[in-house]
């Protein structure tokens, strides 16, 4: 008589329910972050309130006042004018960055040599303080668009480059020596082993590049240009028009959290494959 063992993983009985719920709501936010998130907003906006009727002078405006200016500069048309403008100047610095750090990322990544040679001008660039590139844009490109978006491309070329030689290194040299015996030319080898290998660590350094990349910009244009979020901060500092700096800024972090939030989710929703993997 021949006895059958059923393995302990193919037993229904046995198996466990729970990693699958557990992967359904690992990536899902619960609404008590959001609820904290809400808590400490409030608490600084009336920290503020209080703050400002403890002052009382027009040098630090009441949130009701800055609300009211906000809403003044979205229905005038200003807010989509220059946030098109300095959105315009950081996507063209990307562009430069991601055809440089590709290139460089690549080549750090599948050689030694140019690992090394090009660590330190990229610690470098990635280190260096914001001011510095704003007045050097100043400096070399003058008033005009030209400064920011040099600015931008520098400030998020590091962190492409090194998220890109991370991918490349990440590559299994197995699955590369396999490519070699089955004689795949170099464009499937790129197709179908590199770029999705890369595909994460390029969009981790989009994220990391565009939280830099958008502070220092912005910085650019208060000292050198005619038109953008930075440019409109300096000329109500030149007026003393304290309550349009405050809404300008207020401005210029929502929308920065959320373009920051977008790609996020954006970046949860490609590879949440990958997740439920590990």
């Amino acid at each position: 008589m021949t006895q059958i063992i059923t393995p302990p993983d193919a037993d229904p009985a046995r198996r466990d329910p729970a990693p699958r719920s557990r992967r359904k709501h690992a990536g899902t936010p619960g609404p008590r972050r959001w609820l904290v998130s809400g808590i400490a907003l409030v608490a600084a906006v009336g920290a503020w309130a209080v703050l400002a009727a403890l002052v009382d002078d027009p040098i630090l405006p009441r949130p009701l006042q800055v609300f009211e200016r906000v809403i003044a500069i979205i229905v005038s048309g200003e807010a989509f004018t220059n946030f098109a403008s300095s959105i315009g100047k950081i996507a063209a610095g990307f562009a430069l960055a991601m055809i440089g750090g590709l290139i460089i990322g690549f080549a750090m990544g599948r050689s030694r040599f140019m690992s090394s040679y090009f660590s330190l001008p990229l610690f470098v660039l990635g280190n260096m303080p914001g001011l510095t590139y704003a007045v050097f844009g100043l400096l070399i490109f003058g008033v005009g668009a030209g400064g920011p978006i040099v600015v931008s491309a520098l400030v998020a070329l590091p962190f492409i480059a090194m998220n890109v030689a991370e991918g490349v290194r990440s590559v299994d040299g197995n699955l590369l020596a396999m490519c070699r015996a089955f004689e795949r030319n170099r464009r499937d080898v790129l197709r179908h082993l590199y770029l999705p290998a890369l595909v994460t660590f390029v969009f981790a350094g989009v994220r990391y590049g565009f939280a830099m990349a958008w502070k220092v910009e912005a910085l650019t244009e208060v000292f050198g240009a005619s038109d953008g979020v930075g440019f409109m901060i300096r000329k109500a500092y030149q007026e003393f028009q304290v309550g349009d700096m405050l809404a300008w800024t207020t401005l210029f972090i929502v929308a920065m959290v959320l373009i920051e939030r977008g790609l996020a989710h954006l970046e949860n929703r490609f590879f949440a494959w990958r997740k439920e993997i590990a």
